[in-house]
């Protein structure tokens, strides 16, 4: 079943993890996609593997905190496809892990510049070309920890609060002009980012990824196919009348 048929999506961090399973999945489902990252080899990768299935699929290097880069790419997006109708905010670092008072500003910044700014400025260039289109589908990465705490990752924890809030605040600016904006918030998912965690730590990649499993009723970390179809059904009209909402998709984690 084509549930994205003839829509446009982009995808920020497309090249690798959740974003990657996000942009092959919608891919299947019908969607034109529009695979953006800094990673150019892995990001040609995805594009290739998606026009090897018989989809459409371009890669475009997208620095997302660089506003000029941002709003030329959008255009350049919207020309070749035809439409933007589906931006997936889900390009984001995860930070230095140390108290607040050892976090230099710039380390700070570093993480809010990527995780809050960027989500802004995707936002902000990809609102009028859906506004042509009457409407679209604004799907933002948050996290559990935009939900709770857990002493660590400072900055992390802050800009995915933040990305949660404005997910709420855009989809009533935007209610009006039928463009909804949602936000996905995972529990632990094994992505190359979280084994690079996993990596930095003394016991080892497989017993940090037992212990990060242990941590969720259902016994193990999440995949990244699990946020993709959260992210299409968000994408697809049938989550119509869904905005301002957090979708929770953390193997019971906030549950506890």
């Amino acid at each position: 079943m084509k549930r994205v048929e003839g829509k446009t999506a982009v995808v920020t961090g497309g090249a690798l993890g959740i974003g990657r399973a996000i942009s092959i999945l919608l891919a299947r489902e019908g969607a034109r996609v529009a695979v953006t990252d800094i990673r150019d080899e892995e990001g040609q990768e995805v594009a290739e593997e998606i026009r090897g299935f018989g989809g459409r699929a371009q890669y475009w290097r997208v620095d997302t905190t660089e506003e000029k880069v941002v709003s030329r790419v959008f255009a350049e997006i919207a020309e070749e496809f035809g439409s933007l109708d589906v931006l997936v905010n889900n390009a984001g670092i995860a930070g230095v892990n140390k108290p607040p008072h050892e976090i230099t500003l710039e380390e700070w910044e570093k993480v809010i510049s990527v995780n809050v700014s960027g989500v802004f400025l995707c936002t902000k260039y990809a609102v009028p070309f859906m506004k042509q289109a009457g409407g679209g589908s604004i799907i933002n990465l948050s996290s559990i920890y935009g939900l709770v705490g857990a002493a660590d990752l400072p900055p992390y924890h802050a800009s995915k609060g933040a990305v949660r809030l404005m997910s709420k605040n855009d989809a009533l600016f935007y209610a009006r002009d039928m463009i909804r904006v949602n936000s996905i918030h995972p529990g632990f998912i094994w992505t190359p980012l979280v084994e690079e965690l996993g990596k930095e730590t003394p016991e080892g990649v497989e017993a940090f990824r037992e212990q990060l499993g242990s941590r969720h009723p259902l016994g193990h970390v999440g995949e990244p196919d699990d946020i993709a179809y959260g992210a299409l059904y968000l994408a697809s009209d049938e989550s119509r009348f869904v905005t301002g909402s957090e979708l929770v998709i953390d193997g019971g984690y906030t549950a506890q």
